[in-house]
């Protein structure tokens, strides 16, 4: 099963969805992570209340820029107040497979980086170090 999802992961990191930037974004937010460098911008449009258009640019390990590409998928066209649910158990979810301490921030990154945008704060409600 695991290699099922190994190779789901891969698909995203050769072939990301909605990676590029959007200009004139109603959000923009980049974070890195300073212990393995990744990192990751997300560029948002919002459009009453919803996610209309999202992209993400970056560079990273296949589970950082894996885990982007499918957040931004997953969310795409979603209403934001669902978006600002999303837990790290659901990207742990997506991605499928055990993590080992040093690759759950590299998992995270994504999560961080659209929460902070989209509360337009660092560090967001329910955020641990």
């Amino acid at each position: 099963m695991d290699d099922l999802y190994r190779e789901h992961i891969l698909d995203h990191f050769k072939h990301p969805r909605n990676k590029g930037t959007i200009e004139n974004p109603d959000i923009t937010f980049e974070d890195s992570n300073p212990l393995c460098g990744d990192v990751i911008r997300m560029d948002i449009i919002l459009k009453d209340g919803y996610i209309d258009d999202i992209k993400f640019s970056g560079k990273g390990c296949a589970i950082s820029q894996a885990s982007a590409s499918m957040l931004t998928e997953a969310i795409k066209g979603e209403r934001v107040e669902n978006v600002k649910a999303i837990s790290k158990e659901d990207i742990f979810d997506m991605l499928g497979i055990p993590l080992s301490p040093s690759r759950i921030k590299c998992a995270l990154l994504s999560l961080k980086v659209l929460k902070a945008g989209l509360y337009g704060i660092k560090g967001w409600p329910g955020e641990e170090d």
